[in-house]
């Protein structure tokens, strides 16, 4: 399979894992097609050439030969096994750190057979219920060498958020002990740094969230998700809300309420950009996995894709642009790794929900051809407009009424979801290219701080005649630069 479609792609994609027949075994070693349900929630690697994936219905499995491209010469063997719905992995030493719903275990192999021997925990400290989407995400670490847990909210009529830290973020301690840092999450279930060490996490539309957004996970502040405002009441709760942010009105003045309620640095537009993020993972290849390093990858569930996004610091604070990137896998995707060797890892699961993949779950490896692919690489904001890079000179006879912009904002409230609103088109006073043709300049009437910034392009070609491969980005404009 490859994406990207051109004739000769940037992008090429090789399945681990294919259709699997029944097989109730739980033999030590596993060929592909043996019936193990690879219905991925967790990716590491422990080695060159295995890769340590967490089953979301309790086990970890070690792949090895993952980076061979011979069915037959890949591996799979039960390592740990009676955990309670892990989503995810992260090696610590010669140990694997999990989570799973009640804590962080920590599992060790003592005496070197490739079977764990010890479940150690590694942290606790968030209240356990039955409620279905009362999930923990993480361990990942920072640049400070923090590590970071998420806790979903409880859903539906019989959650109780009221207590136990569900919708916050955290870190654990020495102690062993979760600390919380910030709240007002929904189901934060992808979190990770980008190239300075700065954590990030995606959450999924729902109550009081909107569309997908990606945020900047640090302490002392509140995403959105009044749900979680319970555990406030907690003696240990770190800090208060000087306000509850007021509701059902546009998001830029809600934000004007509540000196402790921050924007998404990204917004990932409903359908645009797709429906439900996941995982985030940094670009840091040194060029093998294209001219994208230093942005982030995310993963999508419902469009079973991988979107990418670009981030800028404006006045101190992150904001940027995304763009579609990888598309067509053939389940939900939920978790991204690279490999030492510069490859993209994509684990997948549906885990029952539905998603435009034909699969239950699923297991990719994506490779970079080489071929750099002519998209839009950088957006950056301008106090006039907006600065795009390319991967490639860009044909200075399409430029000519090929960009339109429109922005708009959406609805804080308590509503699932919410639809784009106050829209306003853009008028594009001024286009401009470098002499080399990779940078356009828009110069643009009209922005609007705290909207999202559509752009839209038609019949832009490259100096080689390619067609962009996706035509669309969108900006969060946070902040105008000074």
């Amino acid at each position: 399979m490859a994406v990207f479609a051109q004739d000769k792609p940037a992008y090429e994609v090789f399945e681990l894992l294919t259709a699997s027949s029944p097989n109730d075994s739980r033999s030590k070693e596993w060929k592909p097609g043996d019936g193990l349900a690879l219905e991925v929630s967790g990716m590491e690697w422990i080695v060159p050439d295995r890769l340590a994936v967490s089953v979301r219905k309790g086990e970890v499995w070690f792949i090895d030969g993952a980076l061979s491209k011979d069915r037959e010469e890949i591996k799979y063997h039960l390592f740990a096994s009676g955990l309670h719905e892990p989503l995810g992995l992260l090696r610590d030493g010669e140990d694997l750190l999990v989570a799973q719903r009640s804590e962080v275990t920590r599992l060790q192999d003592a005496n070197k057979d490739g079977v764990a021997d010890a479940y150690l925990t590694e942290a606790d400290g968030w209240a356990v219920t039955g409620n279905y989407h009362a999930y923990t995400y993480g361990p990942k670490r920072d640049g400070k060498g923090n590590l970071w847990v998420t806790l979903n909210l409880g859903m539906g009529d019989l959650a109780d958020n009221s207590a136990g830290w569900h919708g916050w973020g955290g870190i654990i301690g020495g102690d062993g002990k979760f600390s919380p840092q910030s709240l007002g999450m929904r189901s934060p279930s992808g979190i990770g740094a980008n190239r300075e060490g700065d954590m990030f996490f995606t959450d999924q539309q729902g109550t009081w969230v909107p569309a997908t957004p990606v945020y900047h996970l640090r302490p002392g502040v509140f995403y959105g998700n009044q749900e979680s405002l319970g555990s406030l009441k907690n003696p240990a709760a770190p800090f208060q809300l000087t306000s509850v942010p007021t509701a059902n009105v546009p998001y830029p003045e809600a934000l004007a309420t509540s000196p402790e309620f921050v924007p998404p640095a990204v917004w990932l537009p409903y359908n645009k950009m797709g429906r439900s993020g996941t995982d985030l993972q940094v670009i840091d290849q040194d060029g093998k996995f294209g001219p994208f390093d230093g942005q982030l990858l995310v993963g999508e569930f419902t469009n079973s894709a991988v979107n990418r996004v670009f981030l800028e610091k404006v006045e101190g604070e992150y904001q940027g642009a995304c763009f579609p990137f990888l598309e067509k896998f053939p389940a939900a995707v939920v978790r991204l790794a690279f490999a030492p060797d510069g490859s993209l890892f994509v684990g997948m699961t549906n885990r029952g929900w539905s998603s435009l993949g034909n699969r239950s779950y699923g297991l990719s490896r994506v490779n970079f051809t080489g071929v750099v692919p002519f998209a839009m690489q950088e957006m950056r904001a301008k106090p006039d407009g907006f600065e795009l890079l390319f991967t490639e000179a860009v044909d200075k006879g399409s430029l000519k009424d090929a960009f339109a912009m429109s922005s708009y904002t959406y609805q804080y409230s308590s509503a699932y979801g919410g639809d784009e609103i106050d829209t306003k088109a853009l008028q594009i006073r001024e286009v401009n290219s470098s002499e080399d043709g990779l940078i356009v300049r828009l110069v643009i009437d009209g922005l609007r701080p705290g909207y999202v910034h559509e752009l839209r392009t038609s019949g832009l070609k490259s100096a080689s005649g390619r067609a962009l491969d996706f035509p669309n980005a969108y900006y969060t404009l946070n902040r105008l630069p000074q």
